[in-house]
């Protein structure tokens, strides 16, 4: 109470006017722009609506992308609304695009600033670019997030990246 709250919506109509049904307007809200673009990206697969995505948000944005990412069809399907067959479509559509959201598990996303997050966000992209793979971009930023030094731009993020490999080596 008392402080200024941001929430990132979308908004739709919902019903069917072909079966006589009414049409309603529906806002959703998100906590950030980075999990309404996930939103967005999950109601893209065939078979899941917006309806469905909802019931199925029941697990943090990360959670659901790591899921996602490492193929893990028992964790998906264990979501409301989302059955095996359901999973596999999700995780064939979506596995190769789930990195920039997995990133989100250790950085915690309520702690960083949009800034923070970029720099993340263009370092993943950049070590992807340089023939890393998704998940190999994703544990090695893992492993600079893990400790907890505050880095101003790409470049030094590189630095800490390729320093932090090198001594795990």
């Amino acid at each position: 109470m008392g402080e200024q709250v941001t929430l990132v919506t979308i908004h739709y109509i919902d019903g069917n006017p072909q079966k006589g049904g009414r049409m309603n307007p529906r806002l959703i809200g998100f906590n950030s722009e980075i999990e309404r673009e996930f939103f967005d990206q999950f109601c893209s697969v065939d078979g899941v609506g917006v309806k469905k995505a909802l019931r199925a948000m029941v697990r943090p944005v990360e959670d659901i992308a790591k899921a996602i990412e490492e193929q893990d069809f028992k964790g998906v399907s264990t979501l409301p609304g989302i059955g095996t067959a359901m999973s596999e479509r999700i995780i064939a559509k979506l596995r190769r695009k789930m990195g920039k959201y997995a990133l989100l598990v250790s950085q915690g996303l309520g702690t960083t600033t949009t800034a923070e997050r970029n720099v993340i966000d263009d370092t993943y992209q950049i070590l992807c670019s340089l023939g890393h793979s998704e998940l190999e971009a994703r544990k090695m930023l893992d492993g600079v997030l893990k400790t907890k030094r505050k880095l101003k731009d790409v470049e030094e993020m590189l630095q800490a990246v390729y320093d932090n490999s090198a001594a795990n080596e």
